[in-house]
């Protein structure tokens, strides 16, 4: 399962500003109270007193601090300004390269009480278990995780790794909820239907009446000898009774996902999957093959009925002009 999900510009915007903030996310993340306020006044100089605020501001803002401190949009470095009373903004390469900022940093953590990730082991578990319990009701899309894990470390005040160790995170995560769902989903087959879905991945020994290929083959073309191949499909997979039993409670986004994997994928591709991940796609194929083909024979019959009235009025409309 790979590890790296975001693209080269999402990786480059983690944990840094991408524009300017809203005006409702100056007034959430950039206000600065009257303990914020005491605390500043007692800095020296005005670089110090701004740089300060700019750094509180934007760890507020995007749970961690940035190498460049004064690498912030303009409104916030005027919104700080402002409410610091400076006239005008001063500037700030001395505070950029000076060690203050290093003692701001740890002043603004020990204040306000963010905590370092790699080290707080009960955030690491709270996060964990919070994207398990995301993953196993089907929301986990990578980019999804990645960015539910920033707006949970931001609001629970845990400073931000960095993005391999979220995305590895994501991925370990991922693949444990997978490996649960695979073997629930096996677990559905009943020995029997497991033996007839094996012996229809079997290329040797496929069955004469109905291959796997026809089993799960949606209409090539709109004509009534499609649609009685179909009937007779939706026949054959009724007449099988090989449709599991998927547990109550089970996320039919799972269950969609891997059968789709499953309608596409080559029977040879199927064969050759690790245990429990084939069965489980075969549970989640066999478990939505019925209604598909279903689905597939009404909206065919549909488009037939439709081309054959279209065909009968169409007469009749020319002899009355």
């Amino acid at each position: 399962m790979p590890t790296r999900f975001l693209s080269g510009e999402q990786r480059r915007r983690y944990g840094r500003y991408a524009g300017e903030p809203t005006e409702e996310q100056l007034d959430r993340y950039f206000h600065l109270d009257e303990g914020d306020r005491a605390v500043i006044a007692r800095l020296r100089g005005e670089h110090n007193r701004l740089g300060f605020a700019v750094q509180l501001g934007t760890v507020r803002f995007l749970g961690t601090f940035l190498d460049d401190p004064a690498d912030v949009p303009p409104s916030v470095l005027a919104t700080m300004a402002g409410q610091l009373g400076l006239p005008r903004l001063p500037g700030l390469d001395g505070y950029r390269h000076g060690r203050q900022r290093w003692r701001h940093v740890a002043l603004i953590r020990d204040r306000h009480g963010y905590r370092d990730f790699t080290l707080d082991g009960r955030a690491r578990f709270r996060l964990t278990r919070w994207l398990y319990a995301l993953c196993r009701a089907g929301d986990d899309r990578p980019s999804l995780l990645i960015d539910r894990a920033t707006a949970w470390l931001v609001g629970n005040k845990v400073l931000l790794p960095g993005i391999s160790t979220i995305e590895r995170l994501v991925a370990q995560i991922r693949r444990r909820a997978a490996h649960r769902a695979w073997r629930i989903l096996a677990g559905a087959l009943t020995p029997e239907q497991r033996q007839h879905v094996e012996a229809l991945l079997d290329a040797g020994r496929p069955e004469p009446s109905m291959t796997f290929e026809r089993l799960r083959a949606a209409p090539a073309r709109r004509s009534p000898t499609e649609l009685i191949r179909s009937l007779e499909r939706l026949d054959a997979i009724r007449a099988r009774t090989i449709r599991p039993a998927i547990p109550e409670g089970f996320p039919p986004a799972l269950v969609l996902r891997l059968a789709r994997f499953g309608q596409r994928a080559q029977p040879a591709v199927l064969a050759r999957l690790p245990e429990p991940r084939r069965a489980a796609t075969l549970a989640a194929l066999l478990h939505t093959l019925e209604a598909a083909a279903q689905d597939d024979a009404l909206e065919l019959f549909e488009a037939l009925a439709a081309r054959r009235a279209r065909a009968v009025r169409g007469p009749r409309g020319r002899g009355h002009r």
